[in-house]
Protein backbone atom coordinates (compact mmCIF):
# COMPACT_ATOMS: atom_id res chain seq x y z
CA UNK A 1 0.00 0.00 0.00
CA UNK A 2 2.82 2.40 0.91
CA UNK A 3 4.61 1.62 -2.35
CA UNK A 4 1.42 2.57 -4.24
CA UNK A 5 1.28 5.94 -2.49
CA UNK A 6 4.89 6.75 -3.32
CA UNK A 7 4.48 5.67 -6.95
CA UNK A 8 1.41 7.93 -7.26
CA UNK A 9 3.33 10.86 -5.79
CA UNK A 10 6.24 10.37 -8.16
CA UNK A 11 3.84 10.57 -11.11
CA UNK A 12 2.76 14.07 -10.03
CA UNK A 13 6.13 15.76 -9.60
CA UNK A 14 4.94 19.00 -11.20
CA UNK A 15 2.04 19.23 -8.76
CA UNK A 16 4.33 18.58 -5.79
CA UNK A 17 6.77 21.25 -6.98
CA UNK A 18 3.92 23.75 -7.49
CA UNK A 19 2.49 23.05 -4.03
CA UNK A 20 5.93 23.38 -2.46
CA UNK A 21 6.53 26.72 -4.18
CA UNK A 22 3.06 27.93 -3.14
CA UNK A 23 3.75 26.90 0.45
CA UNK A 24 7.05 28.80 0.54
CA UNK A 25 5.53 31.90 -1.10
CA UNK A 26 2.58 32.03 1.32
CA UNK A 27 4.88 31.48 4.29
CA UNK A 28 7.32 34.23 3.30
CA UNK A 29 4.47 36.52 2.23
CA UNK A 30 2.75 36.09 5.57
CA UNK A 31 5.98 36.81 7.45
CA UNK A 32 6.37 40.08 5.54
CA UNK A 33 2.80 41.34 5.06
CA UNK A 34 1.03 40.38 8.29
CA UNK A 35 3.25 42.52 10.55
CA UNK A 36 2.93 45.48 8.18
CA UNK A 37 -0.86 45.25 8.08
CA UNK A 38 -1.15 44.78 11.85
CA UNK A 39 0.96 47.88 12.48
CA UNK A 40 -0.79 50.06 9.88
CA UNK A 41 -4.23 49.28 11.33
CA UNK A 42 -5.52 52.12 13.47
CA UNK A 43 -5.55 51.36 17.17
CA UNK A 44 -9.28 52.21 17.19
CA UNK A 45 -10.14 49.91 14.26
CA UNK A 46 -12.36 47.71 16.44
CA UNK A 47 -14.21 50.53 18.17
CA UNK A 48 -17.93 51.03 17.30
CA UNK A 49 -17.45 54.39 15.56
CA UNK A 50 -15.24 52.63 12.98
CA UNK A 51 -18.02 50.35 11.68
CA UNK A 52 -18.17 51.98 8.26
CA UNK A 53 -15.52 51.63 5.57
CA UNK A 54 -14.51 55.25 4.94
CA UNK A 55 -11.67 54.45 2.54
CA UNK A 56 -13.78 54.69 -0.63
CA UNK A 57 -16.55 56.95 0.64
CA UNK A 58 -17.17 60.02 -1.50
CA UNK A 59 -15.39 58.58 -4.55
CA UNK A 60 -16.87 58.27 -8.02
CA UNK A 61 -19.30 55.28 -8.05
CA UNK A 62 -17.28 53.37 -10.66
CA UNK A 63 -14.09 53.82 -8.66
CA UNK A 64 -15.85 52.92 -5.41
CA UNK A 65 -17.39 49.71 -6.82
CA UNK A 66 -14.16 48.70 -8.54
CA UNK A 67 -12.27 49.25 -5.30
CA UNK A 68 -14.82 47.27 -3.29
CA UNK A 69 -14.68 44.35 -5.74
CA UNK A 70 -10.87 44.30 -5.80
CA UNK A 71 -10.69 44.60 -2.00
CA UNK A 72 -13.15 41.71 -1.53
CA UNK A 73 -11.39 39.46 -4.06
CA UNK A 74 -8.01 40.10 -2.43
CA UNK A 75 -9.59 39.60 1.01
CA UNK A 76 -11.03 36.26 -0.08
CA UNK A 77 -7.63 35.14 -1.41
CA UNK A 78 -5.94 36.19 1.84
CA UNK A 79 -8.60 34.38 3.86
CA UNK A 80 -8.12 31.21 1.81
CA UNK A 81 -4.35 31.48 2.21
CA UNK A 82 -4.89 31.74 5.97
CA UNK A 83 -7.04 28.62 5.96
CA UNK A 84 -4.31 26.81 4.02
CA UNK A 85 -1.72 28.02 6.54
CA UNK A 86 -3.56 26.16 9.28
CA UNK A 87 -2.00 23.03 7.71
CA UNK A 88 0.94 24.63 5.86
CA UNK A 89 3.68 26.78 7.38
CA UNK A 90 2.58 30.33 8.10
CA UNK A 91 0.59 32.53 10.43
CA UNK A 92 -2.83 31.05 9.69
CA UNK A 93 -5.05 32.80 12.25
CA UNK A 94 -3.51 36.24 11.74
CA UNK A 95 -3.74 35.83 7.97
CA UNK A 96 -7.39 34.80 8.25
CA UNK A 97 -8.16 37.85 10.41
CA UNK A 98 -6.54 40.18 7.87
CA UNK A 99 -8.57 38.52 5.08
CA UNK A 100 -11.80 38.89 7.04
CA UNK A 101 -11.01 42.54 7.74
CA UNK A 102 -10.77 43.16 4.00
CA UNK A 103 -14.11 41.51 3.20
CA UNK A 104 -17.58 43.06 3.40
CA UNK A 105 -20.35 40.78 4.69
CA UNK A 106 -23.12 40.85 7.32
CA UNK A 107 -21.85 39.97 10.79
CA UNK A 108 -18.27 40.91 9.94
CA UNK A 109 -17.74 43.12 13.01
CA UNK A 110 -18.91 40.44 15.46
CA UNK A 111 -16.67 37.82 13.85
CA UNK A 112 -13.66 40.17 13.86
CA UNK A 113 -14.14 40.95 17.53
CA UNK A 114 -14.54 37.28 18.40
CA UNK A 115 -11.30 36.40 16.60
CA UNK A 116 -9.22 39.34 17.87
CA UNK A 117 -10.30 38.63 21.45
CA UNK A 118 -8.62 35.22 21.33
CA UNK A 119 -5.80 35.69 23.86
CA UNK A 120 -3.00 34.47 21.60
CA UNK A 121 -4.14 36.55 18.64
CA UNK A 122 -4.54 39.82 20.54
CA UNK A 123 -1.21 39.27 22.29
CA UNK A 124 0.59 38.62 18.96
CA UNK A 125 -0.95 41.66 17.25
CA UNK A 126 -0.20 43.97 20.18
CA UNK A 127 3.35 42.61 20.35
CA UNK A 128 3.90 43.46 16.67
CA UNK A 129 2.43 46.92 17.22
CA UNK A 130 4.60 47.56 20.32
CA UNK A 131 7.77 46.58 18.46
CA UNK A 132 6.93 49.26 15.89
CA UNK A 133 6.17 51.92 18.48
CA UNK A 134 2.37 51.76 18.12
CA UNK A 135 -0.11 51.46 20.96
CA UNK A 136 -2.20 48.36 21.63
CA UNK A 137 -5.52 47.84 19.91
CA UNK A 138 -8.54 49.28 21.68
CA UNK A 139 -11.44 46.86 22.04
CA UNK A 140 -14.99 47.78 23.04
CA UNK A 141 -16.45 46.44 26.25
CA UNK A 142 -18.28 43.15 25.85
Amino acid sequence: MLAFAFSSLSEHKELLVALSVLSVVTFVGSLILIPILCVRMGDDYFMPHRDKDETLAGRHPVLRWTGLIVKNVVGLLVLLAGVAMLALPGQGLLTMIIGIMMLNFPGKRALELRLIRLPGVLKAVNHLRARSGHGPLQLPER
